[in-house]
């Protein structure tokens, strides 16, 4: 083990080396101290590996593995200036949730955002949210929530759903926009879009972390689907994806006007307003993609 630093293994990483979990806890525990893990992350019944593992250097593990695998812990401890600095630096906690932090966040979620399709001419967007209009309807579960637009590991492990501030709000700006969802704009289009869309919210599946996250084919969530459907079928529309996975939307691709990836904005989708109504700061992609079937001939600004 020529390596300077140290191997810390995942959350109960060693019960998963046996199938099923922790099947063999005393074999897993040996195993890991042979292939090199240094630190190992235990949340629950740590007396459990305090024990095994106190047993097998009596009797098994030898002393310098121990040894060589504290080394390497303390050393890089040293070499961070753990123990002169044990404690955070917090001159700068002013600083935190200032004017600048905050306008330097708005910029990130506005350069962050990618068209993938436009189906005006490559020099404008086929559909601008215009400054003065008197309705401009949002859908979808995603809209005006905090949560599912910061995502997973965000206050907790996957994330939470819901608002607890006014900037939660993505698409608020005081610009004299007003986001209705109305019986009267329901009847001015003549569908049933009201009823579609309440339909389609989806809570169990909208934040993620890690495999509760995984997909099997990458195919959008129905919900998600019907809302696409429902709406860009009736109305110009602008499909904004908020998302953090790669996910198959071209069964939706021929009902938009505009497809935009707008990733994770987190707290300051405002960004995402601004841009939409200014077209500011929107990186256009190109190029070819596996299990598409037409190249998104744009090029990059």
């Amino acid at each position: 083990m020529s390596t300077i630093g140290f191997i810390i293994s995942d959350q109960q990483g060693i019960h998963r080396i046996t199938s099923p979990p922790h099947a063999n806890y005393s074999c897993s525990v040996q195993t890991r101290v042979h292939v090199g893990i240094d630190m190992v992350m235990v949340p629950y019944n740590s007396w459990e590996l305090i024990d095994d593992l106190t047993f097998q250097v009596k009797n098994i593990i030898p002393m310098s593995r121990i040894d060589n695998a504290l080394k390497r812990i303390l050393r890089l401890k040293f070499q961070v200036g753990l123990f002169e600095n044990p404690l955070a630096d917090t001159s700068l906690d002013d600083q935190l949730r200032s004017k600048e932090h905050r306008e330097l966040a708005r910029e990130a979620v506005r350069k962050s955002l990618v068209l993938l399709k436009n189906s005006a001419s490559a020099n404008e967007l086929a559909l601008l949210l215009p400054k003065k209009a008197p309705r401009i309807l949002v859908a979808g579960s995603h809209a005006v929530n905090l949560g599912y637009q910061c995502g997973g590991w965000t206050i907790q492990w996957y994330g939470l759903s819901g608002n607890n501030l006014i900037e939660a709000r993505l698409w608020l700006v005081d610009r004299g926009i007003n986001n209705e969802m109305t019986n009267n704009l329901a009847k001015l289009i003549g569908t049933t879009i009201l009823t579609a869309i309440k339909d389609t919210i989806d809570p169990k599946t909208e934040v993620y972390a890690e495999t509760f996250g995984d997909s099997q084919n990458l195919t959008t969530a129905n919900s998600s689907y019907d809302t696409i459907q429902n709406v860009c079928r009736a109305l110009k529309c602008i499909v904004v994806v908020i998302f953090s996975r790669p996910e198959a939307i071209e069964p939706s691709l021929a009902q938009m006007d505009v497809l935009m990836a707008a990733w994770l904005p987190g707290t300051k989708g405002q960004g995402l307003t601004v841009s939409l109504m200014f077209c500011l700061a929107i990186t256009v992609l190109q190029g070819n993609f596996p299990g598409l079937s037409s190249r998104l001939s744009i090029s990059f600004l």
